[in-house]
């Protein structure tokens, strides 16, 4: 490869140039009107407006993005995360134009997309799923009596959703009957599919996921686990690997379940499996994610590898850079922060220009920024501005070392979960490894109650 189109934009667009430009790979950005003169449309060696701010109209413009491909002689096209990357019909777009889709399969992403169908796929191959039903609901009368059938509290999720959107816990019946339209609505809305499951809610769980990686060779393998049950609104705010408090047996046992999940499918490129973890350790398939990770920098940080350019050897047709399984070790402990611009009590976007951002620099500190000072975060896109990596030889040492970063952070101009990491990174509810996926509400709660 010579020339690379990141279907992308921000920090991620930022990342893949990065490994390119290691690589000697020439990239093409492509950015909307709001994101013009943003860090990454700087990085890229050509850069090229695509549209209007909204989405729709420049982002998720697959045939423009792809006929610019071909235009400037790009040979493959990097999707990033979110956006058109889980786009089955955008891959095989691509691969149709005579270039390359850095991503596993149209057919993979297709059929891993549809939550009711990976769950059968899952349970064929001998992957614990939930408990739920195995097709979707199509009347409220249909959820209630699946909901039912596997007990209170149950989810209520879209089958083509992702990301926390589409998902709402319901503790009884009429919980279940006063969201069920409003779900499907959304599904269709945002999915263009309103199909919707039931799913047991697991108790007291924790939400952990497995870096796999395939080849074009018929090699899967893992590269450990992610902690990532420290969320707000269903969506993941830190994350952290190795997962603390997990027993050596289970992690086991899970790794390799994730290998068998992605060899049942036939899995390549970048790929994370996730599960969701009751208190007994036992694990439960939740979905796969047929992309690069945003937390895919924590996985960087304990194994050395760059998962980018894994990408990029894979997508050219070689094997994976290191495809026995013994051959791929983790040192040391490290956890990903995600800045956000929102108010870090109500969680809300705070778009603005941002008129300070100053972040420490430490040999143990990894900044993957979208932003810089000056730049404007619309309310366009999701408000993430930066994710810092902090890494230690232990997790004890990572955290001490988290505490210390985020007292000399700095942001202006817009508000920041900043406050919320440099309190909440030292606490005794994470410091402890033992939390679950409603850590973070539990303490906001314990707080405003000492107040």
């Amino acid at each position: 490869m010579e020339k690379i189109l990141i279907a992308n934009r921000g920090e991620i667009a930022s990342r893949i140039i990065r490994t390119c430009r290691k690589l000697g790979i020439r990239t093409i950005a492509v950015y909307s009107e709001a994101d013009a003169g943003l860090p990454f449309t700087k990085e890229a060696d050509e850069a090229f407006p695509i549209g209007p701010g909204p989405v729709p109209q420049s982002y998720l413009k697959g045939a423009d993005i792809i006929e610019l491909a071909k235009k400037e002689g790009a040979d493959a096209i990097h999707p990033g995360y979110g956006l058109l990357s889980e786009n089955a019909a955008f891959a095989r777009d691509v691969k149709e134009a005579g270039m390359v889709f850095i991503g596993p399969d149209a057919d993979v992403i297709e059929k891993m997309g549809d939550k009711i169908e990976a769950r059968r796929v899952m349970m064929e191959a001998g992957v614990p799923v939930v408990p739920g039903t195995e097709e979707g609901v199509a009347t409220l009368e249909d959820a209630v009596s699946a909901a039912e059938g596997v007990g209170y509290p149950v989810m209520m999720k879209a089958s083509a959703g992702g990301g926390g959107i589409g998902m709402v816990r319901c503790e009884n019946e009429q919980a279940l009957s006063r969201n069920f339209d409003g779900v499907k609505k959304r599904a269709m809305s945002y999915f263009g599919d309103d199909r919707v499951f039931i799913e047991k809610f697991i108790d007291d769980a924790r939400h952990i996921e497995v870096q796999i990686f395939g080849d074009t060779q018929g090699n899967v393998v893992h590269l450990f686990e992610r902690n990532c049950s420290v969320q707000r609104r269903n969506q993941k705010v830190i994350e952290e690997s190795p997962s603390p408090g997990f027993p050596e047996e289970a992690k086991v046992r899970m790794l390799q379940a994730a290998v068998e999940a992605g060899k049942a499918v036939g899995y390549t490129n970048a790929g994370t499996v996730e599960f969701i973890v009751g208190p007994d350790h036992e694990f439960y398939f939740l979905e796969m994610n047929t992309r690069l990770q945003v937390e895919h920098p924590v996985t960087e940080a304990v194994t050395g590898f760059d998962l980018v350019e894994w990408q990029i050897a894979v997508a050219s047709g070689k094997e994976l850079p290191v495809k026995e399984q013994d051959g791929i070790t983790a040192s040391g402990h490290s956890i990903e922060y995600r800045i956000y611009a929102e108010d870090p009590e109500k969680f809300l976007p705070s778009p603005g220009r941002i008129t300070e951002l100053s972040f420490p620099e430490r040999e143990w500190v990894r900044i993957d920024s979208g932003y810089a000072e000056g730049d404007t975060v619309t309310p366009f896109y999701d408000p993430m501005i930066a994710k810092v990596v902090i890494s230690g030889n232990t997790r004890k040492e990572a955290i001490s070392r988290s505490v210390q970063f985020f007292s000399e952070a700095r942001a202006a101009g817009v508000r920041t979960n900043l406050p919320l990491f440099e309190t909440f990174a030292g606490s005794e509810e994470f410091s402890s490894g033992n939390y679950t996926t409603d850590v973070l509400a539990g303490w906001k709660a314990k707080k405003k109650e000492e107040v």
